[in-house]
């Protein structure tokens, strides 16, 4: 028996010999039901306070290399937990160097799950409730924080990594991990409740088309026809909501780009992992403490322009660079692919609209929608629906514009008609909707060419 699950045993035999007194505190209402003492704390501080003291300066030595750290970092905590007097079981040393190693090379009490891979999601809501996303579902998690300051660490640690800062000042941020997991932090006067983290993680490896087919987000002849859309260089706008995976498709649509074309990446924080040789990749800046040196999505945009590109990728338009976007879309940067927040199709193109008008550029309606509807070939709509599953839903093709309206074409339409399964999931894919696009003879004349039969009426 370990020295935690001997000190467990005596503290449930034990019996309070005095109740609580007139004037004492009242207990907690958020107070979890198990024991809030960590029986080990003493020790894992001092084993902390001893590798500090020991390694020093080396911790944060430029020129010392991740994987020689880990390994000096390893040696020296076995050494000194060696030397420490409490008597601890091999399992307890176990915990001990993997909790302290966790703290001083990761992310402390956040380490185990961000090396789960079935984990894609953690949100820290204050230091000691931390949820975790599993297969579409969100699970309450033991682990916490000691304190709101020991989160702030954490945190600091996070975004001074990329250059990054949160303070009172400038309490929200944007930052990644060194693996491109996106990461949000709100701190304090903004979080009411405490300082909350939200990582939302990236596999290392990251997923293709035949993963997408087999999660059934895509089928094989919606990646057939993507991929076809792609290297025919057609504009395409991926669109979804939050948590719907637009990133992760994004990501897949960009592996179609041929190897011998210049793409340009343009994020908040960089996130897609393209394999090309010839892959420029470009992030934006928020302003410093004096409220100066910021540079925007559009200022990249704008940039991106005078890099002489063959594709333009931008992570996510949520501002006036939908309006640069769109300029390079209509003036020779053919196979761009951006992401929008929206609930449809039609929202899409109404959220360029109004994101058009954030530009700050004076310019009638009907010209806007020109715009969107000569940029934009096709929107792909992403969901996640009721059973935690991120499915692509429908994609639909820009026809044009008929008097002051866009025109819309649903090429694959989501089958809910299908039903569940016994689980919950539903058993519906996407299905041709019987349609042919307008521009597969573009796709031809580039020697690209589809099978008809892909385009039959509920073929998958």
């Amino acid at each position: 028996m370990s020295l935690y699950d001997r000190l467990e045993t005596v503290r449930r035999t034990q019996t309070p010999t005095t109740g609580a007194r007139l004037g004492d505190a009242p207990a907690r209402p958020h107070a979890p039901a198990r024991a809030s003492l960590d029986p080990f704390a003493a020790v894992k501080a001092a084993v902390h306070q001893t590798l500090l003291d020991t390694l020093g300066p080396q911790l944060y030595d430029p020129n010392l290399g991740q994987v020689d750290l880990d390994q000096r970092v390893r040696q020296t905590l076995q050494v000194v937990i060696d030397g420490q007097q409490t008597p601890l079981s091999a399992a307890d040393r176990t915990r001990i160097a993997q909790e302290v190693s966790d703290e001083i090379l990761g992310h402390g009490p956040l380490e185990p799950y961000l090396r789960d891979n079935d984990v894609t999601e953690v949100m820290v809501n204050g230091h000691e409730n931390i949820y975790v996303e599993r297969s579409g579902r969100i699970y309450r998690v033991d682990a916490k924080f000691t304190s709101e300051a020991h989160l702030r660490r954490t945190i600091d640690k996070i975004v001074g990594r990329i250059g990054r800062r949160v303070d009172e000042a400038s309490p929200m941020v944007d930052s990644r991990l060194p693996d491109g997991s996106r990461v949000n932090a709100v701190i304090p006067p903004v979080a009411l409740d405490g300082s909350m983290l939200t990582i939302r993680k990236f596999a290392a490896d990251p997923f293709t088309a035949r993963d997408l087919i087999a999660f059934g987000t895509i089928s094989e002849s919606v990646a057939e026809f993507l991929s076809a859309c792609v290297r025919g260089r057609r504009n395409i706008i991926i669109s979804g909501g939050t948590g719907s995976g637009k990133t992760t498709t994004l990501n897949v649509l960009s592996s179609y780009v041929s190897n011998d074309e210049r793409i340009i990446t343009i994020e908040d924080a960089a996130e897609l992992q393209l394999h090309q040789q010839h892959v420029l990749r470009l992030e934006s800046r928020p302003s410093n403490i004096e409220g100066r040196g910021q540079i925007a999505i559009r200022d990249l945009v704008r940039n991106s322009l005078r890099m002489r590109p063959d594709r333009i990728i931008v992570g996510e338009v949520r501002d006036g660079a939908a309006l640069d976007m769109l300029q390079a879309m209509n003036t020779g940067h053919d196979g761009s692919i951006t992401t929008v927040h929206a609930n449809s199709p039609r929202d899409s193109l109404s959220r360029l609209e109004t994101m058009v008008l954030m530009a700050g550029v004076e310019l009638p309606l009907r010209a806007i929608r020109d715009q969107v509807a000569s940029a934009v070939d096709l929107v792909i709509q992403q969901a996640r629906l009721r059973d935690g599953s991120r499915r692509v839903v429908s994609i639909v093709e820009v026809e044009g514009m008929e008097g002051d309206i866009i025109t819309l074409q649903d090429i694959f339409s989501f089958d809910y008609k299908a039903g569940r399964d016994e689980s919950g999931r539903y058993l519906g894919g996407l299905v041709s909707t019987g349609l042919r696009p307008k521009f597969l003879d573009v796709l031809a004349d580039q020697g690209i060419v589809l099978p008809q039969t892909m385009f039959v009426r509920g073929n998958r």
